[in-house]
C-alpha cells in the first residue's frame, strides 16, 4: 500500500508542477508554440524522446476493490525526410509494466513487474507543419515480454493510418492501428485488435488543453469484455530548460466503457518529451 501511495503522489505532484509551469519561463514563446503544435503530429519532422507514465486504477468481477497498475513507455520519434516534403518514421514503443499476475493469483493479489511486448509503427506521409496531414503504413507487435502475464505471446502485424488537421487554434485528428497475430505461442489466444486514438486539443500559444485517449476493440471478444472507451481532459505545456525544449502533458482519463471482468476505470497519464536536434533540419 505504501508503494501505491508513492506512485500516486508522484503523479499528482507532476500535475501540480504543470500548473506552476503554466506561467512559463522567459523564452521564445512563438517558437515553443510551434513545437507544441507540431508534436501532436506523429509525422512531425522534429526528433523527440517520449517518456509516458500511465498510473491505472482497475476494477472488475475478477478482483475485490481497486487494483493499481503502472506502465512506463519509452517512445523515440526519429523521423527521416525524403523526396518532396515526405517523411518516414518508425516509432518503437518499449513498455515497462507492473500489473496483477492472474496466472499466479486469479484474484489479482500478486503483481509482476517486467518488460512488455515491443510495438512499432512504420509510417510515411507528408511532413506538413500546419493544415491537413495524412499518413499510412504498417504496425507490428513482438512477443518480448519478460513474463507471460505481461504480453500476448504472439507476433502481430497490420495496417496503420492517420489523418490530422494542425491549426493555429485547434489540433484534431485520428490515429488508427490494427493487429492480427500470425505466429507465436500456440497456447495463447489469437489477436485481432484495433486501437483508435482520437485527438482534440485547443492551442493557447505554447500550451494546449484537450484530450488524446485511445479506444480499443478486441474483435474476438464480446462487447462486454472486448471494448474500452476512455475520455479525458488534459493540459500540455512546452517549455525550454537550457537549450532543450520539453513538451510536458498531464491527462486524467476515465473509461465510460470497459471490460466487465477487469478493466481500467481511471488512467492518470504523464508525458515528458525532450525535443532533440534532428540532423535533417537546419
Amino acid at each position: 500500500m505504501v508503494k501505491i501511495n508513492k506512485q500516486a503522489a508522484i503523479c499528482f505532484a507532476a500535475c501540480l508542477l504543470l500548473l506552476v509551469l503554466k506561467k512559463g519561463l522567459s523564452q521564445d514563446d512563438s517558437e515553443l508554440a510551434k513545437i507544441n503544435r507540431e508534436l501532436d503530429n506523429p509525422l512531425a519532422k522534429r526528433w523527440s524522446l517520449v517518456f509516458q507514465e500511465n498510473l491505472g486504477i482497475n476494477q472488475g468481477e475478477l478482483v475485490d476493490g481497486s487494483i493499481i497498475s503502472n506502465t512506463l513507455f519509452f517512445q523515440p520519434a526519429l523521423p527521416i525526410p525524403f523526396g518532396r516534403n515526405m517523411v518516414f518514421t518508425a516509432r518503437p514503443v518499449f513498455p515497462l509494466v507492473t500489473q496483477p499476475d492472474f496466472a499466479a493469483d486469479p484474484a489479482g493479489g500478486k503483481k509482476v513487474t517486467g518488460f512488455g511486448d515491443i510495438q512499432m509503427a512504420a509510417i510515411f506521409g507528408p511532413g506538413n507543419a500546419t493544415g491537413w496531414v495524412w499518413g499510412a503504413g504498417a504496425t507490428f507487435v513482438f512477443p518480448t515480454a519478460s513474463s507471460s502475464s505481461l504480453g500476448q505471446g504472439k507476433y502481430q502485424a497490420g495496417p496503420t493510418a492517420m489523418l490530422f488537421h494542425l491549426g493555429e487554434k485547434w489540433n484534431k485528428g485520428v490515429f488508427v492501428q490494427h493487429w492480427w497475430s500470425y505466429a507465436g505461442d500456440d497456447t495463447r489466444q489469437e489477436v485481432n485488435i484495433t486501437d483508435i486514438q482520437d485527438i482534440l486539443r485547443r492551442n493557447f500559444g505554447a500550451a494546449s488543453r484537450g484530450m488524446g485517449p485511445t479506444i480499443r476493440v478486441v474483435w474476438n471478444k464480446t462487447w462486454d469484455e472486448g471494448v474500452t472507451i476512455p475520455i479525458g481532459l488534459g493540459y500540455t505545456r512546452t517549455i525550454k530548460m537550457g537549450k532543450i525544449p520539453y513538451k510536458i502533458r498531464f491527462e486524467p482519463q476515465y473509461s465510460i466503457v470497459r471490460p466487465d471482468s477487469y478493466g481500467t476505470v481511471w488512467n492518470f497519464r504523464l508525458q515528458i518529451a525532450p525535443v532533440i536536434k534532428s540532423p535533417f533540419l537546419n
